[in-house]
């Protein structure tokens, strides 16, 4: 018997490794190979396409694809019918199966409800993307970005807070961690 959990309407196709724990909801395909990590929950109306890595404890809401070429580190959140996509300059009757870009969303990213990610992009770690926001190229990690085409308007804590950086240094109001921006990037103060 699996250790991960199946609705009746989802379609698990024979080759796709999934982790224990997993929760795969109403109405989804998970297509082979592709390997789902511990911990995930795919909503209603997923679909994983061949060859997709996702990562332990990753959520992904209701009526997201992700595509091939997508990669989704652990602690990724993708929320309600955010896109990705995989291809620049599709066309219904030309194959570009051979020129699908990679996507990779880093470690405890969030991708807010109605997103669209162009395809060729890194999302980095902890970045917040905000609902409705169309990202065209890389998200720093811990920016905070929206709007389109996205733009950086902040930074987060690893926890989700918006940070107040003066000076080069900030410290979360929620749990405390310290931060300092170096060169247009944040990272944690050890």
């Amino acid at each position: 018997m699996a250790d991960y959990f199946v609705h009746p309407t989802s379609v698990v196709d024979d080759g796709a490794e999934i982790g224990a724990g997993v929760k795969i909801w109403h109405f989804c395909h998970v297509s082979a190979p592709c390997r789902i990590g511990p911990g995930s929950t795919l909503g209603q109306n997923v679909f994983v396409a061949r060859n997709v890595a996702i990562g332990t404890n990753v959520k992904i809401q209701n009526n997201v694809s992700v595509y091939e070429g997508v990669t989704l580190e652990d602690d990724v959140f993708c929320g309600p019918s955010m896109v990705f996509t995989n291809v620049l300059t599709p066309r219904a009757f030309v194959s570009r199966k051979d020129e699908y870009r990679k996507t990779l969303v880093r470690k405890g990213a969030t991708i807010g409800a109605n997103a669209t990610i162009v395809c060729g992009v890194t999302i980095g770690a902890c970045a917040l993307v905000g609902a409705g926001a169309v990202v065209t190229r890389d998200v720093p990690d811990y920016a905070l970005v929206f709007g389109n085409p996205a733009r950086r308007h902040g930074w987060v804590c690893k926890c989700g807070e918006k940070l107040d950086v003066r000076g080069g240094r900030g410290a979360c109001s929620r749990c405390g961690e310290r931060y300092e921006e170096v060169g247009g990037a944040l990272r944690p103060i050890p």
